[in-house]
């Protein structure tokens, strides 16, 4: 992160400095002022504004016999430009955790799936539907090949390394469009038809 940017931020960290950027967002004011106006003594409210003034938030003037401050609205609006930057930056990356196998995945995927796979093994199937076919993507990927078309027995012993009632999960994967059966063989239909 950006030093500046962390500075500006810690600088608006304590609430009488969020105070004082509130006031001085009105009109600027002498030491004197703000500290009648937020309850505090002249040298808490010196240290606050030197705190907002290092970090280029505030600027003091010199209008005799008072020091004048003023809020650096450009300053605070290229702090929220930063922070949104920021925020956009990350919300275009999902959080991600270690998947059942130890593989990176999306955090919700990764959990439902940690869920419902112990040791390599399906312990359950989720009714939930979403979770569900989140699962029935996972084995899907991890047991089959695109393209590649498989018998029946074939298919029943790749699902029994993972789970005891391979036929319940065959039916599933079929009644969920992922698979497809054709004569006898069985093969995963194209990715982007899947259910999300």
């Amino acid at each position: 992160m950006d030093l500046d940017l962390l500075r500006a931020l810690k600088a608006l960290s304590d609430a009488s400095r969020l105070r004082i950027v509130g006031l001085l967002a009105e009109r600027p004011m002498a030491v004197g002022e703000l500290a009648d106006a937020l309850g505090l003594t002249p040298a808490t409210a010196v240290y606050h504004l030197g705190r907002l003034r290092e970090a280029g938030l505030v600027e003091a003037r010199d209008r005799r016999p008072f020091v004048e401050y003023s809020l650096r609205a450009g300053r605070l609006a290229e702090v929220g430009r930063e922070l949104d930057a920021a925020g956009r930056a990350g919300a275009e990356l999902p959080a991600m955790a270690p998947g059942p196998d130890g593989a990176p995945r999306p955090a919700y995927e990764a959990k439902v799936l940690r869920a419902c796979i112990t040791d390599g093994r399906v312990t359950q199937i989720p009714l939930e539907e979403k979770k569900r076919l989140l699962l029935l993507r996972y084995v899907a990927e991890s047991l089959f090949s695109p393209g590649e078309r498989y018998p029946k027995r074939k298919v029943n012993a790749r699902l029994a390394t993972i789970h005891e009632d391979v036929a319940s999960l065959r039916h599933s994967l079929v009644g969920a469009r992922i698979m497809e059966r054709e004569a006898g063989s069985y093969r995963l239909t194209p990715r982007e038809t899947w259910p999300a």
